[in-house]
């Protein structure tokens, strides 16, 4: 078995404008940089798959799916907030985004594979049940989440949020789940500007300040995350990989490198081994800096390879 990669065309056809920092470009720059490093060759390759309507709706309101189903232009640009947009190719790509997460459950619970990364656009831990926001219109993680609790009758899931923005979309809709344990780490104040406060065994809401190195994330990481995965014991991880907390990502402030997506990325490895017998569906979230992003996510993507 391997590593599972899975993606489609339709991501980098998803276009928001020639302005927007969500640029198709940031795929290419991890499939290069996978292609440079000789990675690629040793990942099995999948194409992502519609979501269904039914797994949709584990996560959203149908008035949701609905909305966005009837709004879809067929040309130019309908902007949903300040920052979302809508483009003729984004209801497809958004569809097979959580559609790539349900699969990379599949494979990983059928044993087809050790574990997966789904790089995908447009993101999905902003986006609420009734709501998208942040470059977000369905919830991946939360959507593979609520698969692998519905479809598999997997008992406990954890989702792991490093993107440094806080996790809301994923907050939101798994809040009142007591089968999901949601744990982020975000840059506080910065977008979504929120942060409901923990729930001890069930939320876990890590804020830190502009600035924070790297050794100090990992230690916020380690004293938070760590003893309530533990308490917890998830029997499938979800990741929301970010990689905007990169000391080079203009979004925010933070000053993280490739060596701690490499530790992150090690600690769940290990947790998944002892708890869940090394299930892990990781989805591609922020990342903005074309370079860092190539570099952050291919050492994320070399550690769920073993490599």
């Amino acid at each position: 078995m391997a590593t599972a990669y899975i993606t489609h065309p339709v991501f980098q056809a998803h276009d928001m404008g020639p302005e927007h920092p969500d640029s198709p470009r940031r795929l290419r720059s991890i499939e290069d940089r996978l292609q440079a490093d000789g990675v690629m060759d040793m990942l099995s390759y999948y194409e992502a798959p519609l979501a269904t309507r039914e797994q949709l709706e584990r996560a959203h309101t149908p008035a949701h799916i609905d909305d966005l189903t009837a709004r879809a232009p067929d040309e130019g640009l309908l902007r949903l907030d300040p920052d979302t947009f809508m483009g003729p190719r984004t209801l497809e790509a958004a569809w097979r985004a959580a559609g790539a997460a349900v699969l990379g459950v599949d494979l990983v619970m059928r044993g087809a594979a050790n574990n997966a990364f789904c790089a995908v656009r447009p993101a999905g831990h902003h986006a609420e049940r009734a709501t998208a926001m942040g470059f977000c219109f369905f919830g991946n993680a939360a959507i593979g989440a609520t698969h692998a609790l519905s479809a598999w009758g997997v008992g406990r899931v954890a989702i792991l949020d490093f993107d440094v923005h806080h996790g809301n979309g994923s907050e939101e809709i798994l809040r009142e789940n007591p089968s999901a344990l949601v744990c982020s780490i975000y840059q506080h104040p910065l977008y979504p500007f929120a942060g409901a406060p923990s729930i001890p065994g069930r939320i876990v809401n890590v804020p830190v300040k502009a600035g924070t190195t790297g050794p100090a994330w990992r230690a916020a990481v380690s004293e938070a995350w760590l003893p309530a995965i533990e308490d917890f014991r998830p029997e499938f991880f979800v990741l929301s990989a970010g990689f905007d907390g990169h000391v080079r990502d203009p979004m925010a402030q933070l000053m993280l490198t490739e060596a701690d997506y490499a530790w992150i990325t090690e600690q769940v490895i290990e947790l998944a081994g002892r708890h869940a017998a090394g299930r892990i569906v990781s989805c591609l979230e922020g990342g903005y800096d074309l370079d860092a992003l190539g570099r952050s996510a291919a050492v994320h993507v070399r550690r769920l390879a073993g490599l």
